[in-house]
């Protein structure tokens, strides 16, 4: 069984990144989402609740689970029995760091690969940061963000219902 790991924050999932999912399902017989805990950043959702709504995204893809991470990836990659990384790349920017990433985890790990996919042109321009920060100024998400992601940012930022979106 050829699994993949696609780690990342999903601070939150956007339809970017259940973009690649959904075609990386198509590759490997099994994928894992791998919510990781990234110190660097101020996430708005807890590391449950990321997992929580990632889950609720691909829970109709049935080769993919959903499991959260702290540490080295390279070592949780090798414990889910998998030799395969999953990195989405959005825009020629992304690249450098990406693949400074991925030389660093094939040094700690010669056996894992790292894979590069893009995501369908309509949402290179997505990233998390950006989708939060028009939610937080009530714009329009619903064509940016799953359903269950569009519910959670609606009660996490506007609890008294002042939004234009959902």
């Amino acid at each position: 069984m050829r699994t993949a790991v696609y780690p990342g924050s999903f601070d939150p999932m956007t339809n970017g990144h259940l973009d690649v999912v959904q075609r990386a399902a198509k590759i490997f017989d099994r994928v894992v989402v791998a919510v990781a805990r990234n110190d660097s950043k101020q996430p708005l959702f807890t590391m449950q609740q990321r997992q929580d709504l990632v889950a609720a995204c691909v829970s109709h893809l049935p080769n993919v689970s959903v499991d959260s991470f702290t540490g080295l990836l390279v070592d949780y990659v090798a414990g889910m029995q998998s030799q395969v990384i999953i990195r989405g790349l959005r825009a020629i920017s992304d690249f450098e760091f990406e693949f400074q990433m991925a030389l660093m985890n094939r040094k700690l790990n010669e056996h894992v690969e790292t894979i590069f996919m893009t995501p369908k042109d309509t949402y290179t321009f997505l990233s998390s940061g950006i989708v939060k920060e028009i939610a937080k100024l009530g714009g329009d998400i619903t064509s940016f963000v799953p359903l269950p992601v569009q519910a959670a940012l609606k009660e996490r930022l506007h609890p008294s219902g002042t939004t234009y979106f959902v």
